[in-house]
């Protein structure tokens, strides 16, 4: 099963956050070569813009951080393809207005997986398989 991970999601996962619910832990705990999650590029530049506003604080430098969030065999980052961005329209008009998560549930949806998320917004819309 493939696994897409909520930008709030991968912070709390590398942040070791007691947020993590149980079901979202044992998903993150089973990542590895032959079952890596999927983090869209769209939430690398909502978390260094949190940084860069203050919303967000880290002990490294942004560039080491997001390399370290990311680093293979557990993640495997996924840009933003034309597929990607034509299934944003794909989306109900009623969906969520933040053009991330349009474009992470549509990552989602373009590749089969089950988004990890515990945005209320997106698991009410049931747009996409979430967790």
């Amino acid at each position: 099963m493939k696994y897409v991970v909520d930008t709030h999601v991968l912070i709390w996962w590398i942040e070791g956050s007691k947020r993590l619910g149980a079901s979202h832990k044992k998903i993150l705990g089973k990542a590895g070569a032959g079952a890596p999650l999927y983090v869209s590029d769209i939430s690398l530049l909502e978390i260094a813009t949190l940084v860069r506003r203050g919303r967000y604080r880290i002990d490294l430098s942004i560039d080491d951080w997001l390399a370290r969030a990311t680093a293979a065999p557990l993640v495997e980052r996924v840009a933003i393809s034309p597929k990607i961005a034509a299934e944003v329209a794909y989306l109900p008009s009623t969906f969520h207005g933040d053009p991330a998560d349009q474009l992470i549930v549509a990552t989602a949806r373009v590749l089969g997986a089950t988004l990890l998320t515990a945005d209320e917004k997106i698991l009410e819309a049931g747009v996409v398989p979430a967790l």
